[in-house]
């Protein structure tokens, strides 16, 4: 899936949660399907709907988050590393490990950032469920 933000819903004053993602190789599904349900459960927003789901453009092949993502039924934007690195401005958490793996300190917070737009705030910073992690960003209307 090519890169796109949600800068138009934004536009329309739709409220836009993203879920950005981050997790190790070969993590299922169910682990990041538990990872967003947690984020939401923090966020004080159990029964929200995500608008999209985000990653670094690394995980592409990671099957796990496609499916989460056709799971829900929201599209997975795949965020190009210069993006990543530019949203990542606006994150909250750092991670060394990933700052060395990654470039960032925390690919969910940039890749939620980078593809809710550039207006777009943290909802809630990165947590870390097992070997994924997952952040959300939104817009005005949905922080």
């Amino acid at each position: 899936m090519a890169l796109k933000h949600a800068g138009d819903a934004m536009g329309m004053g739709k409220a836009v949660i993203v879920a950005g993602i981050g997790c190790r190789k070969g993590v299922p599904a169910t682990e990041i399907e538990a990872a967003i349900g947690a984020a939401l459960e923090r966020a004080g927003r159990p029964l929200a709907r995500i608008d999209l789901m985000a990653t670094a453009t690394s995980k592409r092949e990671e099957k796990g988050i496609a499916e989460a993502a056709s799971a829900r039924g929201v599209p997975l934007v795949f965020v190009a590393p210069v993006d990543l690195e530019i949203a990542s401005a606006r994150g909250a958490t750092w991670s060394d490990r990933v700052l060395a793996l990654a470039g960032v300190p925390s690919v969910a917070e940039a890749a939620a950032l980078a593809a809710s737009g550039p207006k777009a705030k943290l909802i809630l910073p990165r947590i870390v469920l097992g070997k994924v992690t997952c952040a959300l960003a939104g817009t005005e209307e949905a922080s």
